[in-house]
């Protein structure tokens, strides 16, 4: 999709008027018929037909609650209606502020997301159409921010829907360094024998029992003229998780090509950030591995080493993510001392029973960065739920032969135990979160058969940025 700004939209032509529930006073001016079947609620929207036979869509807006998630409404009614548009339709956007432009934008390049990439028959490509938003005054920079977010949600969606023959832990290597040339940042990829020589020893752990080496991507954005890192942001790269030796269920495992969703929102908003080209300097780490079973495999009841020097007792080879995290963490804080440090995983199904589907788990002692990340989650519907840090948690990570052991054993409080196991690798940052995504990167959807990734973390990491960066 284009999009531009117009100062009045053309009658004569399709065009879209988007209206809040139960106010149509409005757009009434534009109505061919006085009274349309139609009342402004969310998620729902009308074709009627103007004077010229022109094609004018309402769409509902609903009410103050569904402002926070306002891009869903114009990503369902793009989804449905878009074959039916031609090369230009208009949005009668004068009474929208730029938040709701921004979300409006999103939604209609969500709907551009094709999830059938691998199919052998031919998918219909989603035309090219552009789309003029009417404003008195200029949305340029706006409409460049709605499409550049909508852009980057869809390619994050297509890295963890896509399947894990294809996605190894060097295909996201590759696909950084494609990102760094597009959006000018730099981008380093760690391979095997950089990883045995700096140190990796979790993530090499992990990565042992696959035939797909593993990598560590390290994707710098620097605005400011300071060696000085403002964020880092960490995510979990598992490309494929079977468990391992403490082999999963058959039931579902084919989801769990998921299991990188967090180092997807990671390389997604370090492109983001650097096309938005915003003041902050921030790099992105992804320690990506695929959790195979071999001969080779490392084992329950292992002692491995990993980058903090720091010794770990294996009891789960299920509890994979947070080793290649605790190296991924603790490499950000020795090399680059973040003023903040924040890593995503799709980490426990426990944070999943815990919240369901509708909200993140959210770690850290940081009451700062708590309130923020909420009242951002809030706003932008990705939304996220403090959990507790209590130094009770500890005992059970306790080992008698290392420094600590990888899972308690107990079938209670494992998104809490992992958190507790990764801030052993934190050297006591201040200003370090935990985001534990598993319930909302990857779910059902209206939008594909099967469950599907979701995009979860664009917009709620993003705007965090932003928020930094203009102070």
């Amino acid at each position: 999709m284009t999009y531009k700004h117009i100062q009045n939209i053309d009658t004569t032509k399709d065009f879209i008027l988007p209206c809040k529930k139960g106010d149509l006073k409005l757009i009434q001016q534009f109505l061919p018929i006085e009274k349309p079947d139609f009342d402004g609620s969310f998620l729902t929207y009308q074709l009627l037909y103007g004077k010229t036979g022109n094609r004018i869509y309402l769409v509902g807006l609903g009410d103050e609650k569904n402002a926070s998630h306002l891009e869903n409404t114009f990503q369902k009614f793009a989804f449905e209606t878009q074959k039916y548009w031609g090369e230009e339709i208009q949005v009668f956007s004068n009474d929208l502020n730029d938040d709701a432009i921004l979300k409006t934008v999103i939604g209609l390049e969500m709907a551009q997301y094709v999830i059938a990439a691998f199919k052998s028959t031919n998918v219909d490509q989603k035309k090219i159409t552009t789309i003029s938003f009417s404003s008195p005054k200029n949305t340029d920079k706006i409409l460049e921010e709605g499409r550049f977010t909508g852009e980057a949600i869809n390619k994050i969606k297509a890295l963890v829907d896509a399947p894990p023959n294809i996605k190894t832990p060097e295909y996201l290597g590759e696909w950084a360094k494609k990102s760094s040339k597009e959006a000018s940042y730099k981008c380093t990829v760690l391979k095997q024998k950089d990883l045995e020589k700096q140190g990796f020893d979790a993530v090499l752990a992990v990565g042992k029992g696959s035939v797909h080496p593993p990598v560590v991507i390290i994707n710098e954005y620097k605005a400011k003229k300071t060696d000085k890192f403002d964020i880092a942001l960490v995510g979990k790269g598992i490309t494929f998780d079977s468990g391992g030796l403490s082999i999963k269920p058959s039931t579902n495992l084919h989801y769990m090509k998921s299991d990188m969703g967090g180092a997807a929102v990671v390389l997604g908003v370090i492109e983001l950030v650097a096309k938005l080209e915003l003041n902050i300097n921030i790099v992105g780490i992804v320690a990506s591995a695929e959790n195979a079973v071999d001969a080779n495999s490392y084992r329950p009841g292992d002692v491995i080493n990993s980058y903090s020097g720091k010794t770990i007792e294996i009891i789960d080879t299920d509890a994979e993510g947070r080793l290649v995290l605790a190296d991924g963490i603790n490499y950000a804080i020795k090399k680059y001392n973040p003023e903040y440090l924040i890593d995503l995983a799709t980490l426990t199904g426990s944070v999943v029973r815990t919240l369901g589907y509708s909200a993140a788990g959210m770690f850290t002692k940081n009451q700062e960065m708590a309130t923020t990340m909420s009242v951002i989650g809030f706003k932008v519907h990705e939304r996220v739920w403090q959990l507790p840090m209590f130094e009770d948690y500890e005992a059970d990570l306790q080992s008698d032969i290392a420094d600590i052991k990888n899972y308690n054993g107990k079938p209670i409080e494992g998104a809490i135990n992992a958190a507790k196991f990764l801030e052993a690798f934190t050297e006591n940052h201040e200003k370090w979160m935990h985001l534990d995504i598993a319930g909302v990167s990857f779910g059902a959807s209206p939008y594909a058969k099967m469950k599907s990734a979701s995009g979860y973390g664009i917009q709620l990491i993003t705007n965090f940025v932003k928020e930094k960066a203009e102070k």
